[in-house]
């Protein structure tokens, strides 16, 4: 349950209404999973002390860029984000924190404060603020019983019970989200289903958010991964977020649908509804910047495969209306519908298809920001970048369009090709930068394709070994 108040005096009342026994402190770091601090409540001043002066945790143990023989931190708790855990059998209260340095001030290498520092960077030279929503795509694997009602591969999308068994599972966890605060648009079944030769079962689902400013959005994917998970140990049953499970099967993307608001009006379309010029010129930038972007929104090697698949998965760097196989796509818009504004639950958006859940969503949505600003900073660039790569004017031409990275070792050349416009004004530390370059070599899969080529075994023991990323 959402808390009703955002002030410590309104979270102390309800630890009283509620009998609260214990009070977590939540964070998220470098790895994007979400981190828990347990305190027990003994009285109203250990409480206050709490929310007052948050506690101290071992940065270098959070974060690989903070040197162990300095490396104390602050967590800090925003009153405004807490909720009672749904999973805990303990009255317990949860709230998420904000890092901070040895001065009290904001922790610069922290993934929320990097995103922070990107919005309010495209915010102030453009007066623009971006919204975000995204589509989380994951796999319930479980041990297959016998049953009657055996569906065809690939053939689960927004299919109902009996023939998708866990619908029941996928509304407790809408369910959980609301309780906790987080708007969703809508969940569903998604294509991918299949048995293993080992007596699995995999079927896939998505839930899909309802637009947020960037760091809400960023913050609102870490703590709906943290339900599914504690959703699917519930029921006994094991969930996946890896991009690509099973080489011939649909792999997960988490598809970013944007918007830009100046002066609270939606700047996708104009009065006609058609694709304004600064959409256009969000589009371009984002097309120019999409192999380096791949760094924080694809960061594992089965990431890649996803892309050589090209089931509904995008390689080519263009946009279309409605394909989708472009890596940016316009989806369709309830253009009939006059009284629809482009705002709210039916928003307006454009589509970037190339993300994965192995992202690490505060620096992906960082980074799109960036490209967005750059797009809107650039207007003549980012508007032929748009005109070269639109799927529907080139197709009469034939047009051979050049593709994302297909290996992390490509991605971090990429990332090395643009870090200095990440880096610029401090928005991206130079640290993080290296670190996430020095990472994706670190997987040396620059000849992935070969290596598993005609090689069953070795796909298998690659796509185990990334059947937890996310």
């Amino acid at each position: 349950m959402k808390t009703q108040g955002s002030t410590k005096e309104d979270i102390i009342k309800m630890v009283q209404k509620k009998d609260i026994k214990i009070l977590n402190l939540c964070h998220i770091p470098e790895d994007c999973h979400l981190k828990t601090l347990s305190f027990t409540i003994k009285n109203k001043e250990r409480l206050q002390e709490i929310l007052e002066f948050g506690e101290r945790v071992d940065g270098s143990s959070l974060f690989s860029y903070i040197d162990p023989n300095n490396s104390d931190i602050y967590i800090m708790p925003k009153t405004e984000t807490a909720f009672i855990n749904p999973f805990n059998s303990v009255p317990t209260l949860n709230i998420l924190c904000k890092y901070l340095d040895e001065n009290g001030k904001p922790l610069e290498i922290a993934p929320e404060n990097i995103l922070l520092r990107a919005e309010e960077k495209l915010r102030s030279s453009t007066g623009i603020t971006l919204k975000a929503l995204a589509e989380l795509e994951f796999y319930i694997i479980y041990k297959q019983e016998e049953t009657v009602f055996q569906e065809a591969p690939e053939r689960n999308y927004h299919e109902s019970m009996p023939f998708a068994e866990f619908e029941n599972l996928r509304n407790e966890a809408l369910v959980t989200l609301a309780d906790v605060g987080i708007a969703t648009k809508y969940g569903h079944a998604e294509v991918g289903r299949f048995h293993s030769k080992t007596g699995y079962t995999m079927e896939q689902h998505e839930i899909e958010f309802l637009p947020q400013n960037l760091s809400k959005m960023a913050e609102t994917v870490t703590i709906a991964k943290w339900i599914i998970r504690n959703t699917c140990t519930k029921y006994g049953v094991y969930v996946s977020f890896s991009p690509k499970p099973v080489l011939e099967h649909a792999g997960n993307g988490m598809h970013i649908h944007l918007y830009g608001l100046k002066k609270d009006k939606n700047i996708i379309t104009d009065s006609k509804g058609n694709l304004t010029v600064k959409a256009k010129q969000m589009i371009g930038g984002i097309l120019k910047f999409a192999p380096s972007l791949t760094a924080f929104g694809n960061t594992t090697p089965v990431s890649y495969l996803r892309f050589i698949s090209r089931k509904e998965s995008p390689a080519d760097i263009c946009w279309g209306t409605r394909n989708r196989l472009a890596l940016i796509r316009i989806p369709l818009w309830w253009s009939f519908r006059k009284n629809i504004e482009g705002t709210g639950n039916h928003v307006r958006t454009f589509e970037f298809r190339a993300p994965d859940p192995s992202a690490n969503t505060y620096l992906l949505l960082a980074g799109i920001a960036l490209a967005v600003e750059y797009g809107l900073k650039n207007p003549k660039k980012a508007m032929k970048i748009a005109e070269d790569l639109n799927a529907e004017k080139t197709v009469k031409r034939n047009r051979n369009y050049k593709v994302l990275p297909l290996s992390c070792s490509e991605s971090a050349k990429s990332l090395k090709r643009d870090r200095n416009y990440y880096e610029l004004d401090g928005v991206f530390p130079k640290t993080v930068i290296n670190g996430i370059i020095s990472k994706l070599e670190s997987y040396k899969d620059g000849n992935l394709q070969k290596k598993i080529a005609n090689n069953p075994e070795k796909i298998e023991e690659l796509l185990l070994q990334y059947l937890n990323c996310g």
